[in-house]
């Protein structure tokens, strides 16, 4: 009997093992290989990938052209600051918000859409997709769009940011169903922990040290730093020849062989 268990238990154990590495194989974390030499970074196997289902992370022209975008989950009081300083630079964003985000900042909502800014899609309730089903990802997607036309004058969202960055091709081609177009980025920072910023230097740093022509820039707007340094950052970046643009701009002009989604 005890053999019986034993063998059972084995079993059980591998089957689980074999059901775990299943699900961990569906999903991608979005990353790549950082340089500090002004290059578009190396995603690897990604960068085909992104392409199979007109999603980006880069505008590869070559010109020097930067696409600021935020993501927001929460509002933490800076993102008053972060819209000030966008209206005077002149620099249009995409403000990726999840569904708690656009019912607790409604406000703030209706002020980025009135002052010419893009909402972004990142979900309602910022699940993981590769961990849900499509009709999961869709009523995501969807509510969060109704939510984001009830609060201002923007009826409808053609870019989404998937939670965690996690994707596959499975809710790449998804998304190109539903009309999305997924938007990575080349540039980030370790921003998101409110309890441990650093200074507005760091952030200053970090994104000089990184910048390169046709990035997209992701910042968290809880980030105490990144709200002290934007108005440096542009400016600077201003300076060396870099203009800002949004990303229907770079979308529109991006020719590619296949369909351009949500348009």
């Amino acid at each position: 009997m005890r053999k019986l268990m034993v063998t059972t238990l084995i079993f059980f154990l591998a089957f689980f093992c074999i059901q775990f590495n299943e699900v961990e194989a569906r999903g991608y974390g979005w990353g790549y290989k950082k340089n500090s030499n002004n290059e578009i970074p190396d995603v690897g196997k990604y960068s085909e990938i992104l392409r199979e289902h007109g999603a980006y992370y880069v505008d590869d022209s070559g010109e020097k052209t930067l696409y600021l975008t935020f993501d927001n989950g929460y509002e933490q009081g800076y993102t008053d600051e972060i819209l000030d300083v966008l209206k005077k630079e002149k620099v249009p964003a995409t403000f990726f918000v999840t569904g708690h985000y656009v019912n607790s900042a409604t406000d703030l909502i209706k002020r980025m859409v009135d002052e010419g800014h893009i909402i972004g899609n990142h979900s309602y309730h910022h699940p993981d997709f590769t961990t849900v089903n499509k009709e999961v990802m869709k009523r995501e997607l969807e509510t969060l769009e109704q939510a984001v036309s009830k609060a201002s004058n923007q009826k409808d969202i053609k870019y989404v940011r998937p939670p965690k960055g996690m994707f596959n091709q499975q809710t790449l081609e998804w998304a190109n169903e539903l009309g999305y177009i997924h938007v990575f980025w080349s540039i980030a920072i370790i921003d998101w922990n409110t309890n441990a910023q650093k200074g507005w230097q760091y952030a200053y740093d970090q994104v000089m040290k990184q910048v390169h022509p046709g990035a997209i820039i992701l910042l968290h707007a809880v980030s105490e730093d990144n709200a002290k340094a934007l108005e440096k950052i542009i400016q600077d970046l201003k300076k060396e020849g870099y203009t800002f643009k949004s990303l229907d701009d770079f979308v529109i002009k991006k020719k590619m062989p296949q369909p351009i989604y949500g348009y």
